[in-house]
């Protein structure tokens, strides 16, 4: 009894003697790895900051092992989310390891402090850990489409009105990169103007943006321009039916919207507010029913 009274404690104070020893082990790894250049890289978020080092150390030993198919479509998942900036697909594989490493880590040890240690508990915090950089990329990719096609038909109409007062496409965007609110669009506005100085044709360059995009509204956008610089059509005509079209899609997905809400409403209400309501009014009755009987 008093061995195991000994031995238990050993292993829970071993348990702090371990995380040092790691966390020792992984800065001297990390030493090996080369710095990372961020003059010209988007800021990391404060939550990603402190494990940042070993998202590095993840990206520069497993990174060039991944296939060609995982960088592509980190790649891509990356620049519909507007975060290609931030990081690259091997740092977004490693963010990846890191998360299910330190959930599996957490699930390990409240496994252990409630005397339920199990493998499956492990794995499936390393599952979780793995996903939750790709849930939350894919929610920030959606909310970013959302605001890029809020802020469409604002854009839209600074450009019908550049190019009816006489300005060439490039300086319209200009001009509506100047003047417009802020948004996701104008940064890709920006990005279109720096790949247009670089010498990149313009429907080149408009091709890029929609295919980074892939938004059916942007693609709209870029097939309406290279069509009427092809045929000569007017632009801004062409920009400001694309604008009223935007507006009408808006608001019809709006009404949609509206029309959804009393279906959504129906489970909280059949779930939490009839059962609440039926308590509330048969208590009373049933309380005098057994009084009488």
């Amino acid at each position: 009894m008093f061995d195991e009274f000994i031995f238990k404690y050993m292993a829970i104070a071993m348990v702090p003697v371990s995380i040092v020893v790691m966390y020792v082990s992984i800065y001297g790894i990390r030493d090996e790895v080369p710095g990372d250049e961020r003059d010209y890289l988007d800021p990391l978020p404060k939550s990603l900051r402190r494990i940042w080092p070993i998202v590095n150390m993840f990206s520069y030993y497993i990174g060039d092992k991944l296939p060609v198919e995982w960088l592509v479509f980190y790649k891509k998942h990356l620049e519909r989310a507007g975060l290609n900036y931030m990081m690259g697909p091997t740092q977004y594989f490693g963010l990846q390891l890191t998360a299910a490493t330190v959930m599996a880590g957490v699930a390990a040890l409240c496994g252990y402090m409630l005397g339920a240690m199990d493998y499956l508990y492990v794995a499936t915090g390393f599952l979780l850990g793995f996903l939750m950089p790709l849930i939350s990329v894919n929610d920030f990719k959606k909310r970013r489409e959302r605001e890029l096609v809020k802020s469409l038909p604002v854009y839209l109409d600074f450009l019908t009105m550049a190019t009816q007062a006489g300005l060439n496409m490039s300086s319209a965007i200009a001009q509506s990169v100047d003047k417009g609110p802020e948004s996701p669009l104008k940064t890709e506005f920006k990005k279109c103007m720096r790949d247009l100085r670089a010498g990149v044709p313009r429907s080149e360059a408009f091709r890029l943006m929609a295919d980074r995009l892939s938004l059916s509204e942007i693609n709209a956008f870029v097939t309406t321009v290279i069509q009427a610089e092809k045929t000569g059509a007017s632009i801004g005509e062409a920009l400001k039916v694309q604008a009223d079209q935007r507006r009408i899609e808006r608001f019809q997905k709006a009404e949609k919207l509206a029309m959804e809400a009393p279906v959504k409403l129906i489970f909280p209400l059949v779930a939490f507010i009839f059962p609440s309501t039926f308590i509330i009014i048969f208590f009373p009755i049933g309380m005098k029913l057994m009084e009488a009987f």
